[in-house]
């Protein structure tokens, strides 16, 4: 098996954008806030992670991404 990482990174995009268009659950108060909150940590993280820069270095998969973008 081969690591692709263009392949790797397009998953995580896709995986941020399901989170961005999915529904919220038919559910109320702290259940919905919470449900909220961890789809918009999940889409960050996703977001993160598919648009960083990459590198490899001393065998380590390194990814940068810019603090101030």
């Amino acid at each position: 098996m081969t690591f692709n990482i263009s392949d790797f990174q397009n998953r995580f995009k896709e995986r941020a954008e399901a989170v961005k268009n999915r529904s919220i659950p038919p559910v109320g108060g702290d259940e919905r806030l919470a449900f909220i909150k961890q789809a918009e940590e999940d889409f960050q993280d996703y977001m993160l992670i598919s648009e960083s820069e990459f590198e490899i270095v001393d065998n380590y998969l390194v990814f940068k991404y810019k603090l101030d973008s």
